[in-house]
């Protein structure tokens, strides 16, 4: 089959592997339709890099008609729609049994000291081939995939698999009091979706970038909109934000865009040199010294009101990073993060998409591209060119 491969930093191929067959009972076999390109996946494509092996296949966001089932798997059979969900939880260990699917105790890479395995993300995440391919192998076939109707088009149900319970949680999290004021920094794939679902739950909603196109996509559901870059010097997100707030600042922050922000050009130096180096050097040193770009979280605690709550659904992983505790002690600032708990979240997000589609989700992909059209994809949506703002393949 084909897929795509990383084959080093920036470098995405798309080559012959061979098809995944069944390991386990509980496997099942899909045929994929659509996979989507995540925010997330940039992270692999630069930073996370000493993680990668030449050859792993990517991506975590796949949907598809399922072609083999195990012998133990009851409630699939060929031909059924299914999602599939990022994080690979089993759904019945102790953390699962209290919906942490993220931590799942089955799949945790005790190697790395991480959480639940994660389709298609470096050793980091359990080595598991990822979505960005013309087939999958699903493991825990009764309770992993998400069972889908026929009918609409994969976009309406595509986005179940990461976009729709990020964001979700992301705003659950956040715990927006009824008329507040939710700030969401960043306007790609998750900040896009979690403004939408804000604006549509009754919150007022600003959405911060700096990228034109994004921001218009929002501000058409109802946010408003903030160009970092019409920003003067002397002037802040956070000052904007006062101003029409009372002087308090947003009662909710929503950091959706995590650790490639931009405005940190030290961290974003000590980032690339690590991906430079060798990955027996590369790799300890990121566990235990490496750091972020924190612009986007050190506005977010600037901006948040006294006493208000900071959701972080952008993805870090540094490991010393500076932390404004004074600051997050003296305006108690609450904080919320995590890889998002998929499956916590998809029988309630699908019941609303079956009947309706108030996020405007068949319509949230900007591209539609085939498997071939990959490498140039990654490039152009991280350097944010051409409209990019969520690309779906079709193998």
């Amino acid at each position: 089959m084909k897929a795509v491969t990383w084959q080093g930093a920036h470098e995405m191929q798309v080559v012959e592997v061979p098809d995944p067959r069944i390991e386990e009972p509980t496997d099942v076999i899909i045929k994929v339709t659509s996979s989507g390109l995540c925010g997330s996946d940039l992270h692999l494509y630069e930073t996370l890099a000493p993680f990668m092996e030449s050859g792993d296949i990517v991506g975590h966001e796949p949907m598809g008609i399922v072609q083999e089932v195990g012998s133990a798997v009851t409630t699939l059979r060929p031909g059924d729609r299914v999602v599939v969900p990022f994080n690979v939880s089993c759904g019945s260990c102790w953390m699962c049994e209290r919906q942490l699917y993220s931590q799942c105790e089955t799949t945790q890479t005790h190697e790395h000291g991480t959480g639940a395995s994660f389709f298609g993300y470096s050793k980091l995440y359990g080595h598991v081939p990822g979505g960005q391919a013309e087939y999958l192998r699903v493991p825990f076939g009764d309770f992993l995939p998400v069972k889908v109707p026929d009918g609409p088009t994969d976009d309406r149900f595509l986005f179940l698999s990461d976009v729709l319970p990020t964001a979700w949680q992301g705003l659950k999290y956040a715990a927006v009091p009824a008329g507040g004021t939710l700030l969401v920094l960043g306007a790609g794939p998750i900040g896009d979706m979690a403004a939408r679902m804000a604006v549509h739950a009754g919150h007022r909603v600003i959405s911060v970038d700096r990228v034109p196109e994004r921001l218009a996509r929002v501000q058409k559901f109802g946010a408003e909109p903030v160009n970092l870059d019409d920003l003067g010097k002397d002037s802040s997100v956070a000052d904007v934000v006062r101003e029409t707030t009372g002087g308090r600042g947003a009662d909710a922050v929503i950091d959706a865009v995590g650790m490639e922000a931009h405005g940190s050009p030290a961290a974003a130096g000590v980032q690339r040199l690590a991906g430079l180096l060798p990955d027996a050097v590369a790799e300890p040193l990121m566990k235990k010294a490496g750091v972020d770009r924190l612009a986007a979280l050190y506005t977010a605690f600037d901006a948040v009101r006294r006493g208000g709550t900071v959701s972080i659904s952008g993805v870090y992983g540094g490991a010393m990073d500076p932390l404004p505790m004074f600051q997050l002690f003296d305006k108690q600032i609450q904080i919320r993060m995590g890889q998002a708990n998929v499956r916590a979240w998809t029988d309630e997000l699908l019941g609303i998409l079956e009947h309706d589609d108030p996020w405007g989700v068949e319509s949230f992909a900007t591209h539609h591209l085939p498997l071939a059209e990959a490498p140039g994809a990654y490039e152009r949506f991280q350097k944010k060119e051409d409209g990019v703002v969520k690309v779906v393949f079709q193998p």
